[in-house]
């Protein structure tokens, strides 16, 4: 049936009357000034016609149009059965169960024959965990509604049971918007507690994909505190041997705690270890106190290199600290200015000429030399920052009285600075009272500055070291830097001046040591912390380069430790059979998933002359990947494995994000229920 509503006035009506008679007579006087002429008749017609419609709008007609549906009108009603679903901190008169559980109780239970008998409920469930096992676990709100939407033309509205944690797609609010423009309402029923469950938590444990025999690994972690009150635990780290390492910390309510622990791996070969905290008595959840992960251990020797002018006592006992460490094989350089090249057990008679030569060490200590006659040359200066860029190598400032670290600044190794020096003071700052060296937050927790196991221990022991007398010409840390140590004394207006600083530079990283005083931290304790120090740093500096390495190729990835999804990047360093840097032809990669697919890559080499080649993937599936990187034209070719995670989307105890189903439902014109409003949501839905 259709009819014609006119929603007029009698204001409106005359208004709109004289519009159409002033119209027409205005048309009339022109048609009869203008002879009575017929195209003059028809343009006043026309024009009459125009003015007619407008007035039309004044009296608002609508069109009315009864219509007999054919579709039955749906209520979707949409369950979450995300991971983060299985939190049981949903109370009921029994207790608490898990969100899940509730949602499956409730809609079994709800009173859904209330309802018009023409209703139809379609009941759906959405973020669950995928048949595959390597696909990636997690919610997504804006898919779960705009599915619904389109495949139901009759949508009245929408019953939402779910968390609100949304990790995967954009965010519920874009089909929010289509929602509102369609005028169907979203109800949202918050499943779950809006403040966190008492609980202790290891959300992410982020170790090294290999270390060394006998070298010290920290492995980062961290520890989340939702107990009301504070906790003195112990974190343990259990090898698969058995052994076991432990750590006391203390976490304060409603904090996440950063740290690391010290493991010295005893044997070759991959590891399984397992991360855990004990489980308290009024913990909630008891299942997410450890986590399991794997490390492989090697057998390598680092090639460290020390260069310096004259034999200072730093010189002196860096030389030892390194030619006594077993799994460091050294070598020295000394530009004496008066005498010449020194010599002896291992030195050289002469600096690295090529990149060949140069290419072979890890680790460049440059130490109080810098460009001119008798020392470095620009073209020696520009191998060593090859090294570093393109070869993933380390390099250690070590700056003393003379002054040469400033001839640097205008070379090669300029931009490998990790602070901006002073020219004003060329040998740098004496005092006459002894400073000691301050760790900064970042130092506190860095493995180079790791002398004791424990945190709290550790920033003690540093404040026992001796101090010095001497420190570099330093203005400021450079952009990138990380600022490990300060001076305790000295300040400018940037702040106090830095003393320890590292800063990554192409592939490779710096490190900046701005005092010639670290030999005194053997006072009382021989060589205890000053061999420990060189030791962390030469290992530190040397872990990027060393991560896979075969006959005539040295490859590694980053990131180190890659995830599902992430944009991996293989970078390849490749020798011809006489040791020199591979010039032409090409270098493939093949990456074999744990479900066995491949995924072949052609590298593109780097312009420099340093056999350097690049290329990407995007690892699909988490496990153990096969890598081999050949150059078919060179029979060069490396095989070696890496680890690839899949990352934890869905957190079990996590509160209810209920601000975002509360906005979703607003934008909707619906609104938002808790658990114990179930009755109130049948009885709006029914009111619809």
């Amino acid at each position: 049936m259709n009819a014609i509503d006119w929603n007029s006035s009698l204001t409106s009506l005359g208004l709109a009357g004289f519009i159409a008679a002033l119209a027409l007579a205005l048309g009339w006087v022109q048609f009869v000034r203008s002879g009575r002429r017929l195209h003059v008749a028809v343009l006043e017609g026309l024009r009459a016609l125009i003015v007619f419609a407008l007035a039309l709008t004044l009296l608002q007609p609508e069109v009315t149009q009864e219509l007999d549906r054919v579709d039955e009108p749906v209520v979707a009603a949409l369950m979450d059965r995300s991971g983060s679903m299985t939190t049981a901190d949903t109370s009921t008169p029994e207790g608490f169960i898990s969100r899940e559980a509730w949602i499956d109780q409730t809609v079994s239970d709800a009173p859904w024959g209330s309802l018009p008998s023409e209703t139809r409920v379609s009941v759906e469930n959405f973020g669950a965990a995928p048949e595959d096992a390597n696909g990636l676990e997690g919610t997504d709100i804006n898919a779960a509604l705009d599915s619904i939407l389109e495949r139901e033309s009759a949508l009245r509205a929408v019953v939402l049971f779910t968390d609100g944690s949304w990790n995967l797609g954009p965010s519920p609010v874009a089909a929010a918007l289509r929602y509102r423009a369609t005028g169907v309402p979203i109800y949202s029923v918050a499943v779950g507690r809006e403040t966190p469950l008492p609980d202790l938590s290891i959300p992410e444990v982020s170790p090294p994909t290999y270390g060394l025999l006998g070298e010290q690994i920290a492995i980062p972690f961290r520890i989340r505190s939702s107990l009301p009150r504070e906790v003195q635990t112990q974190v343990t780290l259990t090898t698969s041997a058995g052994e076991e390492v432990t750590k006391d910390i203390i976490l304060q309510p409603g904090v996440e705690l950063q740290d690391a622990i010290l493991w010295y791996p005893e044997e070759e070969g991959v590891t399984q270890l397992t991360l855990s905290v004990p489980v308290e008595a009024d913990e909630a959840i008891a299942d997410n106190n450890e986590e399991a992960f794997e490390i492989q251990i090697r057998m390598e020797t680092l090639k460290a290199l020390i260069v310096d002018s004259l034999p200072r006592w730093e010189y002196r006992y860096l030389r030892n600290a390194l030619e006594r460490d077993p799994g460091v094989d050294m070598r020295c350089m000394l530009f004496h200015p008066e005498i010449g090249v020194g010599g002896g057990r291992n030195y050289l008679n002469t600096f690295p000429s090529d990149k060949e030569t140069i290419g072979a060490y890890d680790v460049i200590f440059l130490g109080d030399v810098g460009i001119g006659e008798g020392e470095l040359t620009m073209e020696q200066a520009d191998l060593i920052r090859g090294l570093v860029e393109s070869q993933a190598g380390g390099l250690v400032f070590t700056p003393g009285r003379r002054g040469r670290l400033l001839s640097l600044v205008d070379s090669p190794l300029g931009d490998l600075l990790p602070v901006s020096l002073d020219p004003d003071a060329p040998t740098g700052v004496p005092l006459n009272n002894e400073t000691p060296l301050t760790l900064t937050q970042k130092g506190s927790r860095h493995l180079l500055t790791r002398f004791e196991t424990q945190q709290e221990d550790n920033a003690e022991l540093w404040q026992r070291l001796p101090g010095f007398y001497w420190s570099a010409p330093v203005m400021k840390s450079r952009p990138g830097a990380e600022v490990l140590g300060v001076h305790g004394s000295l300040r400018n207006e940037w702040g106090r001046l830095p003393v320890l600083v590292t800063r990554p530079f192409g592939s490779g990283n710096t490190l900046f040591m701005g005092t010639d005083a670290a030999w005194r931290w053997r006072r009382g304790v021989e060589d205890k912390y000053h061999y420990r120090l060189w030791s962390q740093v030469t290992r530190w500096m040397a872990h990027k380069r060393n991560q896979a390495e075969g006959d005539g190729i040295r490859a590694n990835l980053s990131p180190e430790s890659p995830s599902v999804g992430d944009e991996v990047f293989l970078q390849a360093t490749i020798l011809d059979e006489s040791g020199f840097p591979i010039e032409y032809g090409d270098a493939q990669a093949r990456f074999t998933a744990p479900s066995g697919s491949v995924e072949r890559i052609q590298l593109s080499s780097v312009e420099g002359g340093w056999g350097v080649f690049q290329g990407q993937f995007e690892p699909e599936e988490a496990g153990r990947y096969q890598l081999v990187v050949e150059s078919l034209e060179h029979g060069r070719r490396l095989e070696a494995e890496f680890a690839v995670t899949a990352p934890r989307l869905e957190k079990v105890g996590e509160p209810v994000d209920a601000a975002i189903l509360r906005e979703i439902a607003r934008m909707t014109g619906g609104r938002t229920f808790g658990v114990d409003g179930v009755e109130e949501l049948m009885a709006t839905i029914q009111a619809l």
